[in-house]
C-alpha cells in the first residue's frame, strides 16, 4: 500500500468528496484524521470496517483556535502528520445568482471557509511538517475560474484565490521540504452539483470537454491518493486538471 503509515488529515470528510477521499486514503494505508463541522461517524465507520485506521475530528476551518486544536488532535493521536487534504469547501447548496445580487454576508462566508479556511489549516499543520522534516499540501480548487462560469461569482473567486495561494505556498514552504499542490476538478457529477445546475447545462458541459463528458467522482479519488503519495514527491507548485479535457492549464 503506497501511503502505508502516512497521516493524512482530510478536511470536509463527513460527506460527499471528502467523504470518499478519506476512504481511499485509508484503503491506500494511511492513518487518517476525518475532520468536519458535521459529524465523521459514518466514515470512520466505513474505514475501520475495511480494517482501517481513523480519527474524527470536529473543525471549523475558517476559525483559527479549531484549525489549532486539529493539527494537535492528529499529532498527538498519531506523532506527525504528513499530509493535509484542504477539501472543505462551501458549494453544494450555494444559490447561482448575478454577482451583484450577492449579499456581502454571502461573499464573505465563501471566502472565509473556501480561502481563509485553507490558510488557517495549512497554518496549523506548517509547525509539525516543518519539525519532522517535510510533508505535503493538496488544495481544492477548481476549473470554474479558468474558464469564467457565471452566476458564482463568490465561488469562482474564492477557487482562483486557493489556486494563487497554492502557488505562493509552493514557494514559501518548498525549502522546509514540504510541497504545495492543487488539484483543479471540473464540473463534478456529485449530489451537490446536479441538485444546484440545470441538466442543461450540465450536458452542454460534457460536450465541451475533449473527453466528452463531466468528471465522475472516481476520476478524482486516484489523483488525490497519487499526490499524497511519495510517487509525486517532486510535484510542486502545480495546479493539476481534472476535466477530461475542459480547461488546458
Amino acid at each position: 500500500m503506497r501511503l502505508a503509515d502516512k497521516v493524512v488529515i482530510v478536511t470536509g470528510a463527513a460527506r460527499g468528496l471528502g467523504q470518499r477521499y478519506t476512504v481511499r486514503l485509508a484503503a491506500e494505508g494511511a492513518r487518517v484524521v476525518a475532520a468536519d463541522r458535521l459529524d465523521c461517524a459514518a466514515t470512520v465507520a466505513r474505514i475501520r470496517a475495511a480494517g482501517g485506521e481513523a480519527l474524527a475530528v470536529p473543525v471549523d476551518v475558517a476559525d483559527e483556535a479549531s484549525t489549532t486544536a486539529l493539527a494537535r488532535a492528529a499529532a498527538e493521536r498519531y506523532g506527525r502528520i504528513d499530509v493535509l487534504v484542504n477539501n472543505a469547501a462551501l458549494y453544494g447548496g450555494l444559490e447561482p445568482k448575478p454577482f451583484h445580487q450577492l449579499s456581502v454576508a454571502e461573499w464573505d462566508q465563501v471566502l472565509a471557509v473556501n480561502v481563509r479556511g485553507t490558510w488557517l489549516c495549512t497554518r496549523a499543520v506548517y509547525p509539525y511538517m516543518e519539525r519532522q522534516g517535510g510533508g505535503r499540501i493538496i488544495n481544492i480548487a477548481s476549473t470554474i475560474y479558468m474558464t469564467g462560469v457565471p452566476l458564482l461569482a463568490h465561488y469562482a473567486a474564492s477557487k482562483a484565490a486557493v489556486a494563487g495561494l497554492t502557488y505562493a505556498l509552493a514557494r514559501e514552504l518548498g525549502a522546509a521540504n514540504i510541497s504545495v499542490v492543487a488539484i483543479a476538478p471540473g464540473l463534478t457529477l456529485t449530489e451537490a452539483s446536479t441538485g444546484m445546475i440545470r441538466p442543461r447545462y450540465i450536458e452542454a458541459t460534457a460536450q465541451q470537454t475533449a473527453l466528452r463528458r463531466n468528471v465522475e467522482p472516481d476520476d478524482l479519488e486516484g489523483v488525490v491518493a497519487f499526490l499524497a503519495s511519495d510517487e509525486s514527491r517532486f510535484i510542486c507548485g502545480a495546479v493539476v486538471t481534472v476535466d477530461g479535457g475542459l480547461a488546458f492549464h
